[in-house]
């Protein structure tokens, strides 16, 4: 069974709002004072993306691994 995984609002808002949180704290000044963080250049960011991304990757090849081999055993 496939699940759109934009069928739930809730986990897509908190997914949304959560990215745009991080990166206030990161570029809003105030907030990057009280909270120490540092600026990251838009190479720091990508590298950020870029490993979430992979993440999303392992899970639906692990997915897929799981459905090839529950199809191989029947």
């Amino acid at each position: 069974m496939e699940i759109n995984p934009f069928s739930n609002p809730y986990i897509l808002a908190s997914v949304i709002l959560t990215s745009i949180l991080q990166l206030l704290l990161i570029y809003v000044e105030p907030l990057r004072d009280f909270f120490s963080t540092h600026y990251l250049t838009f190479m720091e960011l990508m590298i950020c993306v870029g490993f979430s991304a992979l993440t999303f990757v392992w899970i639906e090849l692990e997915k897929l691994f799981i459905r090839w081999r529950r199809n191989t055993q029947h």
